[in-house]
């Protein structure tokens, strides 16, 4: 980790030409100058006032005494147009040199040249709008192309242009330099029927920020143009709105038919809160809110927090000042400098400056300071490496602390807000301290780590000893990725991605670390899509069928981290639906084995119909069915692949929803298969897709090849009454009379249906089988079951009264027979 060192003053403005004139112009009563520029080379200081009413607006430059030569005065008399842009463009005729370009409000463009012993020159003067009453609002330069805003007055327009906000376009055009002149491209309009915008210029993109607030639904989103790609940005980062299109017309190129698109979301969208903005030198965007936040928007339109400034609210008066140097940001206000690590946030140093006016300037060639041009003299603010370089880095343990300092105060029930410094000094909380003194004690003896600690960090520290490895290897590879030859960079970038998939799926995936996920998986696909197999261990196989040995906590990561309704619209997108983005750019046939895997694990892992679980959310199968419904093109493998989702779930309503999407594609032989696979998961499942295969039969003759395969698959419970009441009412309509014999082909005829209905009608109903076991004997009526043998006494017989009725048989017959 770098810090900071001490302020030196590095110039005094006598090696510059007219040296007095540059400190009476910094010295001067009023408003200071509105910019002041240093050309690449260094040699050359450009100063722009313009705000001030005496002496006249102008711009001067000023060269140091080596670069001998005449010098460069332009001022001009209002109301001639304004100054609005200074641009310094490579010219690739004359490798390391460079040209001047001093645009006006009217589009005319002075293109100056540099000449040792010469000095400045007019190469050509060149009109850049093509219309006599526009206007150049601002511009930027990239490469060799000039970009702007211009404003279009329509003609006949309404005085008050307050009522017309749509007037402006953004405009682009090439600037060739030559040795003796310079051309023109042709004009090429990026936006028309656009409001007033900003523009600042990247290495790769352009930022457009709104220029007025005026009008709300205009300043609650950015755009960000990506020349390349053809592609326009608009994200409202506040928000998490993010979404890219496109241009490829002129028609997708008016503004007002691209707010259209998502004007309804951004109703409910807060303006941006934008103070001051600056680009960095790594291609972001930096912003400052009027609360003293300092924000980065990225160029893909993420935006992420560094620093909070200190201090009341600011006003549009207050001066603020941003510049990047490596990876520090620089920050004047009210004459304190702020030193940001623009990585961690954290606060390198703050300085109290003895001046006011203080303007940042370009150091080519020297990435660790900061040179800042005041009233009396140009200063330098170097950074130096620590003598000791075997300890760590502060950061680490900074950020130890930092950490614990969220985590207990989101557990705390007081007010008091709980500091770094308290948390040092306090003596309460001893896991931050011991992780601290760990880390330092580690990282600078690793052949003896356990020596000079406490036998308590001596014993943690053992424990650990595995964590840190995996840290100090990460480290390394990290080192080696920054320092390896082109060619070994994606070797190392696929490991790098390895272990850090792998040690985010091992941890706890929130908010954070799922945006962490979905860059590395924006990054870096192919190397996250070999790290997604490695950590699930997917693989197939003899039988061809996917197979997956990764632990239950895992799978409970992939499943059950923060759902799309708890991340937002900040283009983050669940773990499963990354994972299944991936199968379907890499290997789209495993998609719909990865899902029924899936569903497997959900049935171990979670309670049936459990609402923490996956499955009490929105089902596997849908998501899946989200992330192939938001492909920009669409064909036949997408159908396939999309039926293949829907049967893999074996739901009924998905089985259902295939079914009729076969039926649409006119796959008969596939949709007789699908009936007579999931026919058999339930007897409702059966009744529904045998009812909806009947209507189509009803309807035309597609199904007539397969009846024999489908009239077995008729419910038990279906009498021919419910046959016949479903044909009737889904037999087609016809424009004719009926007549009793048709001459048409294609019409449904009774020996169509009579092998089903013969069917139904000669099976047994379903009464009959609740009763066929009792029904089911050899003989019918059953043999009479044997009789008693009783002697009964004599006196009894005597006495016992007789059954009224004629006898048919005497008493010894009787007996002869009960005998016999």
């Amino acid at each position: 980790m770098k810090r900071a060192g001490i302020l030196q003053q590095v110039s005094d403005f006598s090696d510059f030409s007219r040296g007095h004139g540059l400190q009476e112009l910094l010295l001067g009563q009023g408003e200071e100058p509105d910019h002041v520029q240093l050309s690449p080379d260094g040699q050359h200081l450009l100063v722009l006032q313009k705000s001030r009413p005496a002496p006249l607006p102008r711009v001067v430059a000023f060269q140091r005494q080596d670069a001998r030569g005449a010098d460069l005065e332009r001022s001009w008399q209002p109301p001639q147009p304004a100054l609005v842009g200074l641009l310094f463009l490579p010219t690739p005729a004359t490798l390391g040199s460079w040209v001047l370009a001093i645009v006006w409000e009217n589009g005319r463009t002075e293109v100056w040249h540099f000449m040792v012993a010469v000095g400045w020159q007019l190469l050509q003067t060149l009109e850049l709008c093509q219309g006599a009453r526009a206007r150049i609002i601002s511009v930027c330069s990239q490469g060799a192309s000039l970009v702007w805003c211009e404003e279009r007055p329509r003609l006949g327009a309404h005085s008050d242009t307050s009522k017309c906000p749509f007037r402006f376009c953004i405009c682009t055009r090439a600037l060739e330099v030559g040795e003796q002149s310079v051309h023109l491209g042709a004009v090429r309009i990026v936006l028309h029927n656009s409001p007033e915008y900003q523009l600042l210029a990247s290495p790769q993109h352009i930022f457009l920020v709104p220029a007025s607030t005026s009008f709300a639904t205009i300043s609650k989103f950015l755009l960000i143009w990506h020349p390349e790609e053809a592609k326009l940005t608009v994200t409202a980062p506040p928000a998490g709105f993010i979404h890219s299109k496109v241009l490829r017309s002129s028609n997708e190129s008016d503004f007002r038919k691209l707010l259209l698109g998502f004007v309804g979301l951004l109703s409910t969208v807060a303006p941006l809160d934008i103070h001051t903005s600056a680009l960095s030198n790594h291609g972001g965007l930096l912003l400052v809110s009027t609360h003293g936040t300092v924000n980065m928007v990225e160029p893909d339109g993420t935006q992420r927090h560094i620093f909070d400034l200190e201090g009341g609210p600011l006003t549009q008066g207050d001066l603020v000042r941003l510049k990047t140097f490596g990876n520090a940001l620089a920050c004047v206000l009210a004459g304190v400098l702020y030193l940001i690590d623009q990585n961690s946030g954290r606060l390198i140093e703050k300085k109290i400056l003895s001046m006011k006016k203080v303007h940042f300037l370009e150091s080519p060639g020297e990435e660790d300071s900061i040179q800042l041009l005041t009233q009396t003299g140009i200063y330098s603010f170097s950074f130096s490496v620590p003598e000791d370089s075997s300890r760590p880095e502060p950061c680490l343990v900074e950020m130890v602390f930092e950490e614990a300092c969220r985590y207990y105060q989101r557990r705390s029930l007081s007010s008091s807000k709980l500091t770094v410094e308290k948390l040092k000094k306090g003596g309460v909380f001893q896991a931050p301290v011991a992780l601290a003194a760990i880390l330092q004690h580690s990282l600078r003896q690793k052949e003896k780590p356990a020596r000079g600690l406490q036998d308590t960090y001596a014993k943690l520290l053992n424990t650990m000893s595995l964590e840190l490895q995996s840290y100090l290897s990460l480290e390394l590879l990290k080192t080696c990725v920054v320092g390896a030859p082109e060619s070994e960079v994606e070797s190392y970038c696929e490991e790098l991605v390895e272990q850090e998939v792998s040690r985010v799926l091992h941890s706890d995936i929130d908010k954070d670390n799922l945006a962490y996920l979905n860059s590395v998986f924006t990054s870096f696909p192919k190397a996250a899509w070999k790290a997604t197999r490695g950590c699930l261990q997917l693989q197939q196989n003899g039988d061809g069928h996917l197979v997956a040995r990764a632990t239950p906590e895992v799978w409970k990561k992939v499943l059950g981290g923060p759902q799309q309704e708890e991340v937002g619209l900040n283009g983050v997108i669940p773990l499963f639906e990354l994972i299944c983005t991936s199968f379907l750019r890499f290997k789209p046939k495993w998609l719909p084995s990865f899902v029924e895997l899936t569903q497997q694990y959900v049935s171990i892992s979670w309670a049936y119909s459990s609402k923490e679980g996956p499955e009490g959310r929105v089902p596997l199968y849908k998501r899946a069915l989200g992330v192939l419904a938001r492909k920009n093109k669409r064909s036949e493998a997408d159908d396939e692949m999309e039926l293949e989702l829907l049967l893999c779930s074996k739901r009924p309503k998905a089985v259902l929803q295939a079914m009729h999407l076969l039926i649409r594609l006119k796959r008969w032989q596939r949709v007789v298969e699908v009936a007579e696979k999931f026919s058999k998961l339930s007897p409702l499942l059966n009744k529904e897709i045998f009812t909806t295969l009947l209507a189509e039969f009803a309807q035309h003759r597609e199904l007539d090849p397969y009846l024999d395969r489908l009239w077995p698959l008729c419910p038990p419970e279906l009498t021919a009454s419910d046959i016949l009441t479903v044909i009737l009412q889904h037999l087609p309509v016809s424009q004719k009379d009926p007549v009793p014999f048709s001459s048409e082909e294609g019409q449904l005829t009774v020996g169509l249906l009579k092998p089903l209905l013969q069917r139904v009608v000669q099976r047994p109903c379903i009464q009959d089988e609740m009763y066929s076991d009792a029904l089911q004997s050899p003989t019918f009526p059953p043999p009479t079951p044997p009789r008693e043998h009783r002697t009964l006494p004599k006196a009894a017989a005597n006495d016992a009264p007789q059954p009224p009725g004629p006898r048919t048989s005497s008493p010894s017959a009787l007996a002869q027979g009960d005998t016999a």
